[in-house]
């Protein structure tokens, strides 16, 4: 008995000591074995917003030539839109209405399948928006947005600060109450919630920080608390609460606001990026005047 006891002593010995033990060996990667970044479409103006629908076919904006397209789950190119206020920041409801950021008149939209669109946001406080850029739809189905101001060429109105700052808003699940929920930021652009409903991500691009806060029951935020060293354009999350920011590339950080991975991508700038496809499992990114595409190990949020 006591030289088997020795032998299974031995025998866990060898375990502990030349396999490493589960969770301490390197950590699987996001991005899938093998994949490269795939440039799947070409010649737009400039592409943003992307936000895929429940069967995974993604949308995204040609914001210059006041577009939206489509990516189909089988890899095909079309057109949903060609006069959607200069869209940029889009997002589902959970009617499967598009919401969109439309800055030709700094509104927030609501676009249904038809084309038809209702406008959600024209003002605050008797006062135009700067020009609403990007936006996120809480569980609840209260949507958050940043109003920064990029002046633009088609404006018809002063280029001026319209508010008396660049701040996020949250607009209530009936659609009533428009709030102010953040105004110590420079010029707030990416916004992204985390699945639960409990946390909001905004990427302060104007200071080159990315912030996370406690959203409360009333759509408030709280516990301001700094994520990333790095602002962004637009963002993203997946299933692991992973955050990716944009600008150089795609740059990954983890829950605890630990970089855990840089996506290199050629174009100049990389505007904005979504999961999509029929899995979730694949990244999109829009950079400059392309759509580009990358298989991932991880799913995005639906």
């Amino acid at each position: 008995m006591a030289l088997k006891r020795i032998c299974c002593i031995c025998n866990l010995l060898f375990l502990l000591v030349i396999l490493p033990a589960e969770g301490h060996g390197k950590p699987k990667s996001i991005v899938a074995q093998g994949a490269a970044v795939k440039k799947i479409a070409e010649g737009f103006s400039f592409t943003e917003g992307p936000v895929a629908d429940k069967k995974g076919n993604v949308y995204f904006t040609d914001q210059p030539n006041n577009r939206i397209l489509i990516w189909s789950i089988d890899g095909k190119l079309s057109e949903f839109h060609n006069d959607c206020g200069r869209a940029n920041g889009l997002y589902f409801d959970a009617n499967g209405n598009l919401l969109s950021c439309s800055d030709a008149d700094n509104e927030l939209w609501s676009i249904d399948m038809a084309g038809n669109h209702t406008v959600l946001v024209s003002e605050y406080d008797g006062k135009k928006l700067n020009g609403p850029n990007d936006l996120w739809r809480h569980p609840s189905g209260g949507i958050y947005f940043t109003d920064p101001l990029y002046a633009r060429n088609y404006w018809t109105r002063s280029p001026d600060m319209q508010q008396d700052g660049q701040h996020v808003y949250f607009l209530s699940a009936n659609r009533k109450t428009l709030t102010r929920v953040e105004t110590t930021l420079k010029q707030p652009n990416g916004i992204i919630g985390s699945p639960d409903g409990k946390r909001l991500y905004v990427a302060d691009i104007g200071a080159g920080k990315t912030y996370v806060y406690q959203i409360a029951p009333d759509g408030t935020l709280s516990g301001k608390t700094l994520f990333a060293p790095m602002g962004s354009d637009g963002m993203t999350i997946d299933q692991n609460e992973n955050i990716y920011l944009t600008g150089k590339g795609v740059t990954v950080f983890n829950r605890k606001g630990e970089q855990i991975e840089h996506i290199a991508v050629e174009a100049g700038w990389t505007a904005n990026v979504c999961f999509g496809g029929k899995d979730m499992k694949t990244l999109f990114i829009t950079a400059s005047q392309y759509l580009y595409s990358l298989r991932m190990n991880v799913k995005g949020i639906k």
